[in-house]
């Protein structure tokens, strides 16, 4: 471990290091779920989904801004605030789903990287998901959090890939352009299942609960460093940096998801290739069709956002726990110091390795944290909502109308979204 530790000190000497939670909150959030889910809207629509990235780059980074900022202000995660503002029925049903969406979605993500690296490597698939699942896990209970998520910030480059792509195909930009702002919608189930699934797999509750403990995080590095209900002093200076942090990242998130779309619409669909399920299966497609560069970058990107969607995915639900129980919790404590916590990044990630050995696909497993996700994220945003809304929560620093109006209407978004699931074909 000295060996890694020095590599990732070295790595904090970077200015990457001085960027907050939203970069990687951002980034996680084009998991290799989420690039499957990318992929299948390019390949299956073409050009015809454009529109919903800027449309959901607004409501995705109110949410997430929201969630910074009250962790900021009370020096408490999510999970923590809900307890205390609500009900224990409503804080116990949130939590049980996130984790249960969190490991299935974890399953999904590993087996795509263990799929890519078979391609890469021609290692076994199931040899190469457990590798990863080994490191991601090693390096989440013994490295401190200050040195890791320097190694998360320079894993955030992987996502270039996807704009490099674009370099080694002809992009017809005038059509882009106009189908970015002008779309062409399609009233029929199909495309209402994959818009569903392009803002399901972009607004996840995952990202809420670990933004706002990853705030709680960095005033943790700092002992003088107080909530700003306590010391509002840094107000202005830390809620602009908030909104700096996580706007920035959120817009590197969905520029990225874009640029993947566009990859597989003037690749995959132009071919008559419009069926896609997996990540590594999109990666696989664009060998012939866009030579073999721009396929190991497809590939390549695969690999590095999965390394921080299984940490950020298998934290966000130990950080939830063990808040909702009052434990101890922190990348940044000694293992014997918050053993439930790290009980439970072992335990997901573990859950998910055994799924690669049973039965149940991965793509069924993406599908139904998909669609508990889909279910949760509702009633954890209105939650949100209310918390920041709240005076005894906040304090001074309720948020500004024209945030709350975004989150609301994200809320209404994923409402529609939720109900759409289930709504017969």
């Amino acid at each position: 471990m000295n060996i890694i530790q020095f590599l990732l000190d070295r790595f904090g000497e970077h200015p990457l290091a001085k960027i907050g939670p939203g970069l990687i909150t951002g980034v996680a959030d084009d998991d290799p779920s989420g690039i499957a889910t990318y992929s299948q809207a390019g390949a299956r629509f073409g050009l015809d989904m454009l529109w919903t990235m800027p449309v959901a780059f607004p409501l995705m980074s109110a949410v997430q801004s929201l969630c910074a900022r009250i962790a900021r202000v009370t020096g408490k995660g999510l999970a923590a605030n809900i307890k205390e503002a609500f009900p224990p029925w409503v804080l116990n049903g949130v939590v049980l789903l996130l984790l249960v969406a969190n490991t299935l979605n974890i399953a999904a993500d590993v087996a795509a990287m263990g799929e890519v690296a078979e391609m890469i490597t021609g290692h076994d698939r199931h040899l190469m998901t457990a590798l990863f699942v080994s490191g991601t896990l090693l390096l989440q209970v013994f490295v401190p959090y200050h040195r890791y998520v320097s190694f998360l910030k320079w894993l955030t480059l992987s996502l270039l890939a996807y704009a490099a792509v674009l370099f080694t195909v002809e992009v017809p930009w005038k059509l882009v352009v106009e189908r970015t702002f002008w779309p062409q919608f399609h009233n029929d189930p199909d495309t209402a299942a994959v818009i569903v699934a392009v803002f399901g797999t972009t607004i996840s509750p995952y990202l809420f609960f670990w933004q706002a403990s990853e705030e709680v995080e960095e005033m943790q590095k700092k002992p003088a460093v107080k909530p700003l209900a306590v010391d509002p002093a840094l107000a202005g200076k830390e809620l602009r940096r908030i909104r700096w942090d996580t706007w920035g990242g959120m817009f590197y998130s969905n520029i990225t998801a874009y640029f993947i779309i566009l990859a597989t619409a003037v690749t995959l669909n132009v071919s008559g290739i419009r069926e896609i399920e997996t990540a590594a299966q999109a990666a696989s497609a664009l060998r012939p069709l866009a030579g073999e560069f721009a396929w190991l970058l497809f590939a390549v990107g695969i690999l590095g956002v999965g390394l921080i969607g299984v940490p950020v995915l298998a934290g966000s639900g130990a950080y939830a726990l063990s808040e909702a129980m009052g434990w101890d919790a922190g990348l940044e404590r000694k293992v014997k110091d918050a053993k439930g916590f790290y009980s439970i990044i072992a335990l997901s990630v573990l859950v998910a390795l055994v799924i690669q050995y049973s039965p149940i696909s991965p793509m069924k497993a993406l599908f139904w944290s998909a669609v508990i996700n889909g279910v949760i994220a509702v009633p954890i945003m209105v939650v949100i909502l209310l918390l920041v809304m709240k005076k005894s929560v906040m304090g001074e620093f309720t948020a500004s109308r024209p945030i709350l109006f975004l989150g609301w209407i994200a809320t209404l978004v994923m409402g529609a979204a939720a109900v759409s699931m289930f709504m017969p074909v």
